[in-house]
């Protein structure tokens, strides 16, 4: 749709750029605040979100790149171009991770995971709703062919060389679908956070609702890569990590846990 938010000669901005960094901000802004009001040290869980958003941008970038290793296995060079640092990668790849550089983060600096992990889910799921409208932008992730009366069609060269986008083609808002899913599960579990909870139910909550609805969109997504099983990567990905959701809602409950009475108040 809109790839290049400014461009001179050779030299652009990306708009995918561009609003990948505003949901990063936005989802450190609801981050800190809700870290706050569960008593947790806000540098401290600052400091992870920089760490767990370095760590997401490499893994989204590795799985996208062991989604096609044998274009990037016959063309090595392609590993490190630009046009590889510009694409979106493949979210789940860089939420797991995200997730291992955080467990760690979190063990080295005596910060309690699920608590911790509880205080991020919102602010992640509002970045990747975010995040997704710079899909949109760029026309990767794009859909199947569709006939329905919301169906997008891609026009702009720029964003056919870039990600691939057929154009001039009737398809699904892949892009938008998810957005508008993750913006649900962000209202849902910023309002649930609220309420009082166990440590990690929060978090179970985003990995099964975020994964049911991706595992659902997928079905509308292009799939380079092929299934298999008859799922996407992707799918079997989500499964996973809905299994793991699964597991934390299921896992017995201690106290629930409380504002912080200064954030209370």
């Amino acid at each position: 749709m809109f790839p290049k938010l400014v461009a001179i000669g050779s030299f652009y901005l990306p708009t995918y750029g561009i609003l990948v960094a505003l949901g990063f901000l936005a989802g450190l802004a609801v981050t800190v605040r809700l870290a706050r009001r569960s008593g947790l040290n806000a540098e401290l869980v600052t400091n992870l979100a920089v760490y767990a958003a370095l760590a997401g941008l490499l893994g989204a970038k590795i799985l996208m790149i062991l989604f096609d290793w044998r274009y990037f296995l016959s063309q090595p060079r392609q590993i490190f171009s630009f046009a590889t640092l510009q694409a979106a990668g493949v979210f789940q790849g860089g939420l797991v991770l995200a997730l291992i550089t955080a467990f760690f983060y979190m063990r080295w600096n005596g910060l309690p995971f699920l608590k911790t992990s509880d205080a991020f889910a919102p602010g992640i799921a509002l970045g990747h709703a975010i995040g997704k409208l710079g899909c949109f932008a760029a026309g990767c992730c794009w859909g199947t062919d569709c006939r329905l009366p919301w169906a997008v069609t891609f026009r702009n060269p720029d964003a056919n060389a870039l990600t691939g986008v057929p154009l001039y083609r009737p398809l699904h808002p892949a892009q938008i679908y998810e957005m508008l899913a993750e913006a649900i599960v962000f209202g849902f579990l910023y309002w649930r956070f609220g309420r009082l909870h166990a440590p990690g139910k929060i978090l179970g909550l985003y990995l099964v609702l975020s994964s049911a609805l991706r595992f659902g969109i997928e079905f509308t997504r292009f799939h380079e890569q092929g299934l298999y099983g008859g799922l996407s990567i992707t799918q079997w990905i989500a499964i996973a990590l809905a299994a793991l959701g699964t597991l934390l809602l299921a896992r017995p409950s201690a106290a629930p846990a409380k504002e912080s009475p200064s954030e209370a108040a």
